[in-house]
C-alpha cells in the first residue's frame, strides 16, 4: 500500500481497524528510503543499493542477490501479482500499473530475468485462481494499482481493496491449512502502519517498537529458511513481537 501514515487512524479504514483488532499491527515502521522504489528493492534485497528515484528497469539493472532467487534457489516457488500489469514481466508503466511498484523486474542477475517472465505475472486472474486453488507459492509478491494502493486515490479505495481480497485470502486452503501468513505493507513515509495476519497471532496486537522493511525482509527470509540479506541481518525479528 501506500503513501499514508495515519490509516488506522483513518474513518475510511473501517477494513483495516478491524483488521488491526482481530489480528497484529506495527505502529511506528519506518521506509529505508525514498521514494517508492528503494522501499521496494530494501524489502527485497537488504539494500537500496544507492537508488533515489523511481526510474524504471532499464536505469537500474540489478545483478545482486534478492528474496525472489533466494526462494527459487531452495527449490521452493514464487510469484508477483501485479494489479493492471498489461503483460508479464512488464518493464514499464501502463496505465494504472507502476512497474516501480514491481521489484522482480529490477533483478537481472543469475536467472532473474527468465523467472520474471513466468513468475512476474498480472494479478487478474491469476492471484484468484492460486487463491481458491490452494496453490500459492511459498512467498507471493501482491502490489494493488495506482488507485487500489491509495497512491492516486483515497484510504476508502484501498480500504474496500483488501476488504475484497484478504477475506478470499484467509478463506483458502492455504492459509485455512495453517501454512500461510499475510503481512499488509506501506512504502513510505515513516511512520507507517504494518499489518500481519497469521493463525498465531494474538489478537489485538500491537507493536509499538520502530520497525522497518529491513526487518519485514528478515522475518520473511527466516520463515522460509533462508540466509538474511544485507541489511536483513541486523534488523529487528518481528516473529517474537507479533508471535508467528
Amino acid at each position: 500500500m501506500e503513501n499514508h501514515t495515519s490509516v488506522l487512524r483513518s474513518s475510511a479504514a473501517t477494513y483495516e481497524r478491524a483488521l488491526a483488532a482481530a489480528c497484529a499491527s506495527a505502529i511506528h515502521d519506518a521506509d529505508v528510503g525514498s521514494p517508492s522504489l528503494p522501499n521496494y528493492i530494501g524489502a527485497t534485497s537488504g539494500s537500496t543499493w544507492g537508488i533515489g528515484d523511481d526510474a524504471g528497469p532499464g536505469s537500474h539493472r540489478l545483478t545482486v542477490d534478492n528474496l525472489f532467487r533466494q526462494v527459487r534457489v531452495a527449490g521452493r516457488t514464487e510469484r508477483s501479482y501485479e494489479e493492471a500489469m498489461p503483460a508479464p514481466c512488464a518493464l514499464a508503466g501502463a496505465g494504472r500499473y507502476a512497474v516501480k511498484h514491481n521489484p522482480a523486474a529490477y533483478y537481472v542477475g543469475a536467472d532473474d530475468r527468465s523467472a520474471c517472465g513466468h513468475d512476474d505475472l498480472p494479478l487478474d486472474p491469476t492471484l484468484g485462481a492460486d487463491v481458491d486453488g490452494g496453490t500459492l507459492p511459498a512467498f507471493a509478491f501482491v502490489t494493488p494499482d495506482l488507485c487500489n494502493d491509495t497512491h492516486d486515490c483515497g484510504i476508502g479505495t484501498g480500504d474496500a481493496w483488501l476488504a475484497r481480497w484478504v477475506p478470499r485470502i484467509l478463506a483458502g486452503p492455504d492459509y485455512r491449512a495453517g501454512r500461510t501468513a499475510v503481512f499488509v505493507v506501506w512504502d513510505e513515509p515513516t511512520p507507517m502502519a504494518e499489518l500481519v495476519i497469521a493463525p498465531s497471532v494474538r489478537a489485538g496486537t500491537t507493536v509499538t517498537a520502530r520497525t522497518d522493511h529491513y526487518a519485514l525482509l528478515r522475518t520473511t527470509e527466516e520463515m522460509l529458511g533462508l540466509p538474511l540479506l544485507g541489511s536483513a541481518g541486523t534488523a529487528s525479528d518481528l516473529r517474537p513481537q507479533f508471535g508467528i
